[in-house]
């Protein structure tokens, strides 16, 4: 979740306040009437049914089994957790953590306990099934709830639209192999039964394994003799009593695990690299809690020294560096390449272009919110299986591609920013799916609220969750929502 920011995903306290939501007057925000979504039922189809292998069962895989269904299609879900839910299953670390920190250790799950949402559940929610406190299955009905309660608006996903009966629980997809005339051999393993594998083939396979699991870690002399773990291995702050520790990050996971441990921590040091050399600044509300520029380098004796110069002696350094994408059961036919987190050449982030459509990905781009991008992407490769949507020609796909990368090279961004989709993109990117679709645009509402978001979490670092101003956008998104119940 973040650190390459997991928009959606942060943590914060249980305190509601009573000042929350100011007066905004409705009538401020009044927008067009919202124009009716497509029907439950597919589109008729110009191709027959296709059989297709859908690798996780996630927000991004429940929305592609959905669409896919819709369209006419035959989906097989694989997941290896035994439930729904994908990042947002809770889980401890497994007993490997103990001995590799900074490692995967087998757990897929990055949630602390502490976290919350960092956006509004009115933004968050798929765009035919509201993710609002007036579900029967609620039971954190704060605007901004915990990991657990998203975890029942997936499952209540999942049960509302019959998902569960195609997934494939426990079973892990351990190679996908493309054979001749374009079909794919999947093969899985049921865990716990060793040595045995299946092999299937399939008209396609669509990939919504995530991008939260495979730890990405600063490099730290291993002369340096103090404890170092990657956030995806952090659950609660207790072991840290009394302890300094530095943070390296100043994203979602960073800012939020770094206030967690400040609790209990003797100190916290926030090591970020878009800081300043010059910066060593007291955080505001907490008299243990410093902010620094970068790590400059570590010594033998637990010393960790920062750019501008200034050093301290750490028990713990805490990567929230973010993570790597990671498609182990793909080979050298899936025609892509992952360099530097660029999941490259892929035509709008989802179809490698040598393969497409036969395989896609759902749910690369971050800096976004997810589950609305999942479904529309997944409208639009069910769409394209079918025949009913167009692919442009593969040269028309490349010079698309090209494109991205030109604008990556204009504003000086790294290559690790190909699926950034920060400063306002999204919606392009978001509407372009859906005019592909036939499907209306993102509700301006939900547009004006994410932008409301960010700007009252920027002025209220602290306490966003718990106090905004704008009410008038969540009156029209209930008003809304009311065609849905």
């Amino acid at each position: 979740m973040n650190e390459t920011n997991r928009d959606g995903i942060a943590h914060g306290s249980w305190t509601q306040k009573k000042n929350r939501g100011g007066t905004a007057n409705p009538s401020q925000f009044r927008l067009p009437a919202p124009q009716p979504l497509c029907s439950l039922l597919p589109s008729p189809m110009p191709s027959p049914s296709l059989r297709l292998a859908v690798v996780g069962a996630g927000a991004a895989g429940l929305a592609a089994a959905r669409e896919l269904r819709r369209e006419g299609h035959a989906p097989v879900v694989f997941e290896r957790a035994a439930a729904v839910g994908g990042t947002w299953l809770y889980a401890s670390p497994a007993p490997a953590a103990a001995t590799d920190p900074l490692g995967a250790a087998a757990t897929h799950s990055s949630l602390y306990a502490s976290l919350r949402t960092n956006l509004p559940r009115e933004v968050m929610g798929f765009l035919d099934f509201p993710f609002t406190a007036a579900r029967g299955s609620v039971v954190d009905a704060r605007r901004f709830p915990g990991h657990e309660e998203v975890l029942r608006y997936l499952e209540d996903f999942a049960q509302r639209f019959d998902l569960y009966r195609l997934v494939r629980f426990q079973t892990e997809v351990v190679g996908v192999r493309r054979e001749a005339g374009g079909r794919w051999a999947v093969t899985s393993r049921k865990l716990g039964e060793k040595g045995e594998q299946d092999e299937e083939v399939y008209d396609a396979v669509v990939v919504c394994n995530g991008h939260y699991s495979e730890p990405r870690v600063a490099s730290i002399p291993d002369a340096w003799p103090g404890k170092q773990m990657h956030s995806h291995n952090y659950r609660v702050p207790e072991p840290f009593l009394d302890q300094v520790v530095i943070v390296i990050g100043a994203s979602a996971s960073a800012v939020d695990i770094s206030r967690d441990i400040a609790c209990v921590a003797k100190e916290v040091h926030i090591a970020d690299r878009s800081a300043p050399t010059s910066t060593c600044e007291q955080q505001p509300e907490y008299d243990n809690m410093w902010l620094h520029s970068m790590i400059d380098h570590a010594q033998g004796d637990g010393t960790v020294v920062f750019r501008d110069g200034s050093s301290i002696k750490a028990d713990v350094i805490m990567h929230c560096t973010g993570y790597l994408y990671d498609f182990p059961f793909l080979g050298d036919d899936s025609t892509i390449t992952v360099d530097d987190n660029c999941v490259d050449p892929l035509y709008k982030h989802v179809f490698p272009i040598e393969v497409a459509p036969e395989l896609s990905f759902i749910g690369l781009p971050w800096k976004v919110i997810p589950f609305p991008l999942f479904e529309l992407q997944s409208k639009w490769v069910a769409g394209i299986l079918s025949g009913r949507i167009k692919l442009p020609s593969k040269d028309e796909m490349m010079e698309d591609v090209k494109a991205i990368y030109s604008r990556l090279e204009t504003r000086g961004w790294p290559k690790r920013y190909t699926h950034n989709f920060s400063g306002g993109y999204q919606f392009e990117y978001d509407d372009w799916l859906a005019e592909q679709c036939g499907h209306p645009p993102i509700e301006e509402w939900r547009k004006l609220m994410y932008a409301a978001n960010a700007k009252n979490k920027a002025a209220r670092p602290e306490r966003y969750r718990d106090e905004w101003d704008d009410d008038g956008l969540v009156a029209l998104a209930n008003e809304d929502f009311k065609k849905y119940f």
